[in-house]
């Protein structure tokens, strides 16, 4: 419903629709725009490409017509090009795009190489840049700013002090704090004496805030004042007893008449100000590219938070690999109003500044209604997204300041497609790079031709030698579909299949360092998939990839389910109620009924004011999805549970199902005229019983 599947197309990949029905919502549930993936030529296609070719065919034969050679080799060569009018067109088509694709490429394998020759951690090249540019500002937030130079005088202050306390290279110390532009200092000063730093995500609280300083094995943790009464509840645990805390402090927060600090812990503001820094340059120059820098934890949106491993030169690879794919300039202001805990705003954000000069403006918390306001006020020339964060902005009232600002690129993951449209009109963006990757994986894609939906793609020519690759899998498993020799078999365009990247350690593109947990790394490692021996890391992604190269995101697997014999897509059951509901946030997800096959649909709401009209979502969707895929249920909720990067946490409202005992937020059953209701307690007796008529 989401994807059109186009046979009948243009070269742009639009079209009507000959192969697979399109569900589109009704005219009143509002704008959506659709995806075509391109699968085949026309009839018409097909011999306007043998035309052209038979003309460039002949202009080449005049030109060689005396060379019997010559004209035998391209004799040969017009044969296949005639018999084969799908690559000939597809090679045109996108000969622009790849050629643009393949020079950035090569730029970043280029700049890779010769860093990891070099031997240069993070903090090495931080010194390059700072030495070429020391007074040009580098992180500002609000009124707030440091120059390249206070930032390497603050990081020399910071490897110092905790050098003098004991702390040595493979040491962990564990960063709790809001966005500042001197958490980025604090994590880099450790570096520079080998010290990772696990970035704890600022949301999390009591047993969760436990287990991830525990998994990264912390000696120490560095707290923001904000925070500390929140650690303070933790710190109590007779397990953490042991860890030393340093609490860092702004002025503002130490002004305030309200400053605390925490008993046992060190004041690390004041500490600081009195240190005197020293040449940490023999310590800079032991640290190594294939040294661990940081652990990044995972969303937890299926568990507890993992800790994903960072090395210098995983950290050089995302940040430069986006740097240069969406072509981000060194002079560009780029603004980062993600939290800097995550790989989006800690490592693709602050990367830029770090490795490339660039000023990175800061925000504490992202706000839909001063995200304009800022770029303007920053003079920001490129933005970082998330996809939710796009719809949130859409949401807000029309404003002059939409389209005041002066970005040329906004860039990240997760833009839907849609509102895609809809979002570059609306705000005048004139390029879009969106992403795809992961903290821990090494499936990466970028998209770069403004393709809307496309997370990325791959060239034909390079389609089976890219370590990307999209293998047939069982959909509602997950598990890859495997052929009488054992092996995995790549899926054809049009066909859903698992998104998998070939692990090769020895090349910082296709490395794959996994979490801190082992245990957890090989979970995520498929074997033997092309032949024996191999190994590729399974990224849990449903990809569908057209004739053209373009990868296009379906659903998670273990998110797809199947009911009344059809697998059902989560993501594209979310767009649809999406618009019909007017972008509210909707999460969909499977629950099972007792005595009955499969898992039936339900969908969470998020309707805090009571607004959702339940005869308009019914109408709506009946009328743009099939019957299988219309959710049995509607829980409408005051807030849908989230990570600290708007993830919402789909497992928790699974485990709810739609016990109406448990649960205090009203839910709708689908009945059999097709109107949601309340699902009664009679009614809930007879879904229990298998009574119910499914």
């Amino acid at each position: 419903w989401l994807f059109k599947i186009t046979r009948t197309a243009t070269g742009t990949g639009t079209g009507t629709n000959t192969n697979t029905p399109t569900h589109s919502p009704s005219q009143n549930c509002g704008q959506t725009s659709t995806m075509s993936i391109l699968l085949e030529l026309n009839f018409k296609q097909k011999n306007a490409t043998r035309l052209i070719t038979a003309i460039g065919g002949f202009s080449a034969y005049l030109l060689i017509k005396d060379s019997t050679k010559l004209s035998m080799a391209l004799g040969a060569i017009m044969a296949l090009m005639l018999r084969n009018p799908t690559i000939v067109y597809v090679l045109f088509i996108t000969i622009p795009r790849d050629l643009t694709a393949a020079y950035r490429f090569l730029k970043l394998n280029v700049f890779l190489y010769y860093m990891e020759y070099k031997k240069w951690s993070l903090a090495r090249i931080f010194q390059e840049k700072y030495r070429s540019t020391p007074n040009k500002c580098c992180f500002v937030m609000g009124e707030r700013k440091l120059t390249f130079q206070e930032m390497e005088e603050f990081s020399n202050k910071v490897g110092t002090y905790f050098l003098g306390k004991g702390f040595r290279c493979g040491d962990c110390v564990a960063l709790f704090m809001e966005t500042r532009p001197e958490y980025v200092g604090l994590w880099l000063g450790l570096s520079k004496i080998g010290i990772i730093t696990a970035l704890i995500n600022s949301n999390q609280r009591r047993e969760t805030l436990k287990h991830s300083i525990e998994a990264a094995k912390a000696k120490a943790i560095i707290v923001g004042t904000e925070l500390a009464p929140i650690l303070k509840d933790v710190w109590q645990n007779e397990d953490l007893k042991w860890l030393s805390i340093f609490q860092f402090s702004d002025e503002e927060q130490r002004d305030n008449d309200n400053f605390d600090l925490i008993k046992e812990a060190v004041d690390l503001t004041a500490d600081l100000k009195q240190q005197i820094p020293q040449n940490l340059q023999v310590y800079i120059e032991q640290c190594k590219p294939k040294d661990t820098l940081l652990y990044v934890y995972t969303s937890g949106t299926t568990g507890l938070p993992k800790a994903a491993v960072i090395t210098n030169l995983r950290y050089l690879f995302i940040a430069a690999g986006t740097h240069y794919m969406v072509a981000i300039k060194p002079n560009d202001i780029v603004y980062n109003a993600l939290p800097l805990y995550h790989t989006a705003g800690g490592i693709i954000g602050v990367g830029n500044a770090l490795i490339f000069g660039c000023t990175v403006a800061l925000r504490k918390k992202f706000s839909a209604s001063n995200f304009w306001k800022d770029c303007i006020k920053y003079k920001a020339t490129a933005a970082q997204y998330i996809g939710e964060l796009c719809r949130y902005l859409l949401t807000t009232p029309r404003k002059p300041e939409d389209t005041l600002h002066n970005l040329r690129l906004m860039y990240g993951n997760g833009l839907r497609p849609q509102i895609w449209s809809q979002f570059t009109t609306r705000f005048n963006i004139p390029n879009i790079g969106e992403l795809y990757g992961s903290t821990e994986g090494n499936s990466n894609l970028a998209n770069v031709a403004n393709q809307v939906g496309a997370v990325g793609f791959i060239p034909i020519v390079a389609r089976t030698l890219y370590p990307v690759q999209v293998i047939r899998v069982d959909e509602e498993s997950g598990e890859p579909i495997r052929n009488h020799n054992g092996l995995c078999e790549r899926c054809a365009a049009g066909e859903t299949g698992l998104l998998v990247g070939k692990v090769d350690p020895r090349r910082a593109v296709t490395s794959f360092h996994g979490y801190a947990d082992q245990k957890a790394s090989e979970k995520k490692l498929l074997r033997n998939v092309f032949k024996k021996g191999d190994v590729y890391f399974n990224s849990g992604d449903l990809i569908v990839v057209d004739i053209l190269g373009y990868f296009y995101f379906k659903d998670r697997t273990g998110d797809t389910f199947r009911w009344r014999g059809e697998n059902v897509s989560t993501q594209e059951v979310e767009a649809i109620i999406t618009n019909v509901i007017g972008l509210q946030d909707c999460v969909v997800y499977g629950v099972e009924i007792p005595h009955i096959e499969g898992k039936a649909g339900m969908a969470a709401i998020e309707d805090p004011e009571h607004k959702v009209d339940l005869n308009h979502l019914s109408v709506g969707i009946r009328g743009s999805l099939p019957s299988y895929a219309q959710p049995l249920f509607i829980r409408l909720m005051a807030e849908i549970p989230r990570t600290g990067t708007f993830k919402m946490k789909k497992r928790e409202l699974m485990l709810q199902s739609f016990n109406i005992h448990k649960i205090s937020d009203p839910i709708y059953y689908l009945n059999k005229d097709g109107v949601y209701r309340p699902l009664s307690e009679e009614q809930y007796q007879l879904l229990l019983d298998g009574k119910a008529g499914l």
